[in-house]
């Protein structure tokens, strides 16, 4: 069976993470990189696109983009998790309780609680989590 190929520099869809988190400060136009975002190839394999804004330490910052009906799976993660849904309408089904979050709205999940994410409209949304200490 053949070994999966490396991307080359020249193949990746976006700057390298060095690149792109490494400097003191950085300021986002939303808008602008939900629409670069959106243009993108393909989607993934659950049919939503992301993009890591900001990443350093135990902290990452990511603009999500969900079509009608895509989702993400059921999932924990080990830190605070921040969904502000910046456009459209997301049902968060989170510790078995359901939250409709709209354009505006934010949920705040404490570590380790379940939760899944499905898109009852296109809708952006930007997640922040702020993982535990291992």
């Amino acid at each position: 069976m053949a070994e999966p190929s490396v991307p080359s520099p020249s193949d990746r869809l976006r700057e390298h993470p060095d690149a792109r988190f490494g400097a003191p400060q950085h300021a986002f136009d939303l808008a602008a990189v939900a629409a670069e975002v959106a243009r993108e190839p393909q989607a993934g394999e659950s049919g939503h696109r992301q993009k890591a804004l900001y990443k350093h330490g135990n902290t990452t910052i990511s603009l999500f983009i969900f079509e009608h009906l895509t989702r993400l799976k059921p999932h924990r993660t080990r830190g605070v998790v921040s969904i502000h849904v910046l456009s459209g309408h997301l049902r968060i089904t989170a510790g078995g309780a359901p939250h409709d979050v709209r354009a505006g709205q934010l949920l705040v999940l404490a570590p380790q609680v379940e939760h899944d994410v499905v898109a009852h409209e296109r809708s952006e949304m930007l997640l922040t989590v702020h993982l535990e200490p291992s």
